[in-house]
């Protein structure tokens, strides 16, 4: 799925207590902040990264094998994932000013007139609720056939995502609680895409990328002259472009290069004119909810000192994306990798680092070893640990056993192989994974924790059967 797994925990502490910026950084000092962070790391993943400082702009490009420096470059597209739900929240912005649509006008008002839209006690969908993730929709819609876990978005038709609108029973009334959606997104998308009558990747060509000379930025074939990244899966494997419907792409479908990223990061610190610079400014505007998270359009909204920047990351299955701007001080970073690094926190760190060089800058990971002498699993073997475990709301991990191998596949994702380390601990090096397995007073598996970079998710057993 399109990530964007929240990194307000990655520099909330770090950014309350250091208020100060990083200083000028020019190319040569920013590539050795990327050395630093991705040189020998076992994702095997290249990194390309800016910061704009006023007038000033370092970039650079560097891979964690310099054997695959060809991989990136100046003419070299990345799939940016979920930023684009940034910039859905510009053309927003733009029927807004153009009083074509309002904030608080109800989802049901610009879908197709038999549309059944979820409420809540009598209380609908806003617009403002999908730029806000406060909607109260599932992550995915119910309907979404994951058969391809390689191109997840694949199948998936405006028809189904709107079916899928009749399975939602609303938990709580819209703007009360934040639950990030991408569901909400295609929803805004169709939204979007029905008011222009066109595709979303023709009104962004038409309404951003274009004005904004972004004409390296696409949704669907490279234009001449760009080089489309493969993206890998952490360890270096290639894996497929996520490929979306025409209507839908502004959950994630934006490609884009290093330079493109850099127009449209400055474009935030200002200075655009006309229509297009005013959409820009009503999106990063902070929209009030009953949420706990702030957010603008589509931007996330977190505490830097007194003030707040503006950041968004996103992945998909085979790279990852970091935006960070920071209005008061003119400054903002773009982090791009042609590796899908969700399990290792994405490149969030990368970019923090880049706005405020005191926000601390993650190690190169190197692969876990199983020990010579790590006992084998214990009990029944590996049909002991076999069930479905549920992380989170519409969120589960299955773990299988195929051909003497555990493996684990979380919603929306590819399967993945588990080495045995210790009695009822696995891990996955490569993802950066360890799941413990927790046994019951008879000696039957009853849940596990996941365990990523720091983080910790648990799950209760449900028997494949079940």
């Amino acid at each position: 799925m399109i990530r964007s797994r929240l990194f307000g925990a990655l520099i909330a502490c770090a950014v309350s207590a250091f208020p100060g910026a990083a200083a000028a950084m020019d190319d040569a000092a920013l590539g050795e902040v990327l050395e630093r962070r991705i040189a020998g790391d076992m994702s095997g993943a290249c990194i390309a990264a800016a910061v704009v400082n006023g007038g000033e702009i370092a970039r650079a490009w560097r891979c964690a094998d310099p054997a695959d420096n060809d991989r990136i470059g100046p003419d070299v597209a990345f799939e940016i994932g979920s930023i684009t739900k940034s910039m859905a929240g510009i053309l927003l912005a733009d029927l807004v000013n153009a009083g074509k649509a309002s904030l608080d006008d109800p989802l049901a008002n610009h879908l197709p007139e038999d549309t059944q839209v979820p409420e809540y006690e009598g209380q609908p969908i806003l617009l403002r609720h999908l730029v806000t993730h406060t909607a109260g929709l599932p992550r995915l819609p119910s309907r979404m056939s994951f058969d391809n876990t390689a191109d997840p978005y694949a199948a998936l038709t405006p028809e189904i995502l709107l079916a899928s609108l009749q399975d939602v029973t609303l938990a709580q009334a819209p703007g009360e609680k934040f639950e990030y959606s991408n569901f909400g997104t295609m929803l805004l998308s169709l939204v979007l895409s029905r008011e222009a009558g066109m595709a979303f990747g023709d009104l962004a060509e038409a309404r951003l990328f274009g004005p904004l000379g972004m004409h390296s930025s696409f949704v669907g074939e490279a234009p001449q002259g760009v080089r489309l990244a493969t993206g890998h899966l952490p360890g270096g494997a290639g894996t497929p472009h996520w490929t979306f419907a025409p209507e839908l792409g502004a959950v994630g479908a934006v490609r884009s290069t290093l330079d493109d990223m850099v127009r449209y990061a400055r474009a935030q610190l200002g200075g655009v004119e006309g229509s297009l610079g005013a959409a820009i400014a009503l999106a990063q505007q902070p929209i009030p909810t009953s949420a706990d998270q702030p957010m603008a359009m589509n931007w996330l909204l977190l505490p830097l000192g007194e003030r707040l920047v503006h950041a968004h990351n996103g992945g998909t299955h085979g790279f990852s994306s970091m935006m960070i701007f920071d209005l008061e001080g003119g400054r903002a970073s773009v982090v791009l990798a042609d590796t899908g690094l969700a399990a290792f926190g994405g490149v969030d760190d990368v970019a923090a680092h880049l706005l405020n060089e005191r926000i601390p800058l993650a190690q190169p990971r190197r692969a876990v070893e199983r020990p010579a002498d790590a006992p084998l699993p214990q009990a029944g073997g590996l049909a002991d640990y076999v069930g479905t475990y549920p992380l989170m709301p519409g969120f589960e991990l299955v773990v299988s056993e195929h051909d003497g191998v555990l493996h684990a596949q979380a919603t929306g994702q590819g399967a993945f192989p588990l080495a045995p380390m210790a009695p009822d601990t696995f891990a996955a090096a490569e993802h950066g994974i360890e799941i413990e397995f927790f046994r019951g007073d008879g000696g039957e598996v009853t849940r596990l924790d996941l365990r990523q970079r720091g983080n910790t998710l648990s799950g209760e057993r449900r028997p494949a059967s079940d």
